[in-house]
């Protein structure tokens, strides 16, 4: 899959970070880490368009709004965008109680929603959704524990970034749960995206 920046590049890797933001952690009742809290996503859960399938299997999908950053040659962020990181929270709670993994919780077909990519600023950003009209989510990266060149350094140095990976940075407070039929407007600064779930 190619993206939408001066240089078409290849999706490779796609890393989440978990509990990113200290207001989120609370809301969850989860424990502030040591250092970040990674996990991957498989390729085949991207989507991209205005249309959220959510899974058969799950009665509790959540939003989760998220700084998308891409990386290009030598290692540098070259592209930003907003995504949704969708969790079956029901599954992924289970998945925890058991001490299982949680892919089928974070990686099935549409988990990954993903914006336009444009061009990348160092910069805070701003993140924001509605669902029905009703806003749920509305931050600024600025609250995030980590700086997004610590969070490119801290993969490279565990894991090797590669050219055509993507971050999916953390999401800040105000997750919850998403029903067939919401409208969402997903924003990060001046950018709108209009959705529905199916």
């Amino acid at each position: 899959m190619s993206l939408s920046t001066s240089k078409p590049t290849p999706i490779n890797t796609i890393y989440c970070v978990g509990r990113s933001y200290v207001e989120h952690i609370h809301e969850l009742n989860n424990g502030i880490p040591a250092e970040p809290l990674v996990f991957l996503k498989p390729n085949s859960s991207i989507i991209t368009g205005d249309t959220l399938t959510l899974p058969d299997f799950s009665e509790n999908v959540h939003h989760e709004t998220e700084l998308v950053l891409l990386i290009g040659e030598n290692k540098q962020i070259i592209a930003y965008t907003v995504g949704l990181d969708l969790t079956a929270r029901d599954v992924q709670d289970v998945c925890k109680t058991k001490g299982l993994p949680w892919l089928k919780a974070k990686g099935f077909k549409g988990a990954c929603w993903l914006g336009e990519f444009k061009p990348f600023t160092q910069k805070q950003y701003h993140l924001s959704l509605t669902i029905n009209g009703e806003t749920r989510q509305d931050d600024s990266t600025e609250k995030m524990m980590y700086s997004f060149d610590y969070l490119v350094d801290y993969l490279d140095n565990l894991y090797g970034i590669q050219t055509g990976d993507i971050i999916m940075t953390g999401s800040p407070k105000g997750v919850g749960k998403i029903e067939r039929g919401d409208k969402l407007v997903v924003r990060i600064d001046d950018d709108r995206y209009e959705l529905r779930a199916q």
